[in-house]
């Protein structure tokens, strides 16, 4: 008799334990994904900080129509972009980015010609008609276990000044975060790309103002968001520009 109420417990208590399980996952997907998703190609313009117009566009970044497209790839871990905790393929940016390189994105990854490392950056000249933009930039995001959405604001700052290296006056910008399996808070890291781009341009402005520098001034960044995560990424940039207005 004691066995088999001891067994009831058991399997109350694990019951319970799944139940909340499943409720909390459910309550972190919700809160980083929008109820309705949003259509490809749409875009808004969520507000501007310094003359830099901060958009939001619906796009993969093998397709966005940009003068640089930066992507953001975590250290190379076997089959990760194609994995069952990454987005399906047909919602994956990264998967898209590989099929468009005709699997190069992944071999350079593989072979350790780009190893991923936290901040570390590889530009690539894709071939004609393979993407929209003429080139591509990869900024690493390190070990993806140790992944902090405050690394975003450095990301976005080292984003922003290659892009001026470069002489561009548009970028996309692709966190790329949850086509590689992470589920990390959207509108935080979001935000927190945008805080990074306004830090960089405006240690450029400085440079300019000193005679230091003659850059292109940055005229508009494209900020890649999926179908199911626009809405709440526009929170979060939005938040953010009003936060670094202020400033």
């Amino acid at each position: 008799m004691k066995n088999t109420l001891k067994n009831s417990l058991k399997k109350s208590l694990f019951i319970a334990g799944l139940a909340f399980s499943t409720l909390t996952f459910a309550q972190t997907s919700s809160a980083n994904s929008s109820p309705t998703p949003t259509a490809i190609g749409t875009s808004k313009n969520w507000g501007s900080v310094d003359g830099i117009s901060m958009i939001g566009l619906v796009q993969g970044p093998s397709s966005a129509d940009a003068q640089l497209q930066v992507a953001c790839v975590f250290e190379y871990t076997e089959n990760d972009i194609r994995s069952a905790q990454a987005l399906p393929a047909n919602l994956n940016g990264l998967v898209h980015l590989d099929d468009a390189l005709k699997g190069e994105f992944t071999k350079i990854r593989q072979s350790g010609q780009f190893q991923g490392h936290s901040l570390e950056t590889i530009l690539i000249t894709p071939p004609a008609g393979s993407m929209s933009a003429k080139k591509l930039l990869l900024i690493g995001l390190g070990d993806r276990n140790k992944f902090t959405p405050e690394l975003m604001a450095s990301v976005g700052e080292v984003a922003a000044r290659e892009a001026m290296k470069l002489g561009v006056t548009n970028f996309a910008f692709a966190s790329d975060l949850k086509d590689a399996g992470i589920d990390s808070p959207t509108a935080l890291v979001a935000g927190n790309v945008v805080k990074g781009i306004v830090s960089a341009n405006r240690s450029e402005t400085y440079l300019k103002e000193h005679k230091l520098s003659n850059t292109k001034k940055i005229e508009k960044v494209y900020l890649l968001a999926g179908p199911s995560f626009f809405e709440v990424a526009g929170g979060g940039i939005k938040d953010a520009i009003a936060e670094v207005n202020k400033k």
